[in-house]
């Protein structure tokens, strides 16, 4: 199916690229129209002036934007150019409620809606290697698959609409467990004077390892963050699992911390950093030490 990209910011304009590489990629558009014009006179594509156009000149629409409410703009600016059968994929991380209401005004129109979260950060995404989690109708979903099988190296069905963004929340309560561990297991190395690339090479191969201390440990080591997973988005992805997570009476510990952690991260002016950027907060717990490479 030739395809239309919607979003084209770090992860997006990868997707794209990939999508283009595998000769599915009819055009793009962006809210910023200077990124799609600039994307497609690289990849000799069609920069669409309106969503309306870009649903109009498409069989499937792939999303990736930053927000539900950037989500059902997005979706109300295509309705117009939509026509059954067509598939409306989202790659964006939003509220399980946010996908199931897509999910029953497109159906409403004959069109297929998944949600289809992604992870993997900007590596994944230039690599074709993300996971994507799936929800909606099965149909669509296999239909959908040769599309979403050029952006990723694991494809999985969830379920109904909106389980592809359960088990995207999921993910995200690991990844804050996760990178407040990585911060201060770095933090600890580092005060005790250890030699910390050697220490990541060690610990990578060992049974605590994980994506975020292979990829983001040497972000710490050198007390550098440059966007990858910014603290912003995973801000807004924890406050989304901890609504999902009040809604059936449960508080989630590991997401209040994080979300403490990154309100003074935000507060201080970092939250365009990558998450590793916990690291500075982390340091903090040895004041004698100053933060940086051993």
């Amino acid at each position: 199916m030739q395809t239309g990209f919607v979003g084209l910011g770090a992860m997006g304009s990868h997707m794209a690229r990939n999508l283009h590489r595998a000769g599915l990629l009819t055009g793009v558009w962006n809210r910023t129209a200077d990124k799609a014009v600039s994307l497609a006179q690289e990849l000799k594509c069609h920069a669409f002036s309106s969503l309306e156009e870009l649903a109009g000149n498409c069989e499937a629409v792939v999303i990736c934007v930053s927000a539900d409410e950037d989500l059902r703009a997005v979706v109300a600016g295509l309705d117009a150019g939509l026509s059954p059968n067509m598939i409306v994929m989202d790659c964006s991380t939003v509220s399980a409620g946010t996908a199931r209401d897509m999910h029953a005004h497109l159906d409403g129109l004959g069109v297929g809606f998944l949600d289809c979260p992604v992870s993997g950060g900007t590596e994944g995404a230039r690599n074709a290697s993300l996971a994507i989690m799936a929800g909606g109708d099965e149909g669509v979903f296999t239909r959908a698959l040769p599309i979403l099988e050029k952006m990723g190296k694991t494809v999985a069905y969830f379920g109904q609409s909106g389980s592809g963004q359960a088990a995207k929340a999921t993910n995200q309560i690991m990844c804050a467990g996760i990178i407040q561990a990585v911060g201060e297991a770095m933090a600890f190395a580092h005060a005790e004077g250890l030699p910390l690339d050697r220490l990541i090479e060690t610990l990578g191969k060992g049974a605590g390892s994980s994506w975020y201390f292979v990829n983001r440990a040497p972000f710490m080591a050198d007390n550098h963050f440059p966007p990858g997973f910014r603290v912003r988005l995973h801000d807004k992805d924890l406050r989304i699992c901890r609504d999902m997570a009040a809604k059936r009476g449960a508080r989630l510990p590991i997401v209040e911390s994080t979300l403490q952690e990154y309100a003074k991260l935000i507060a201080a002016g970092f939250g365009d950093e990558d998450i590793s950027a916990i690291y500075r907060l982390k340091s903090a717990l040895f004041p004698d030490v100053a933060p940086g490479s051993t």
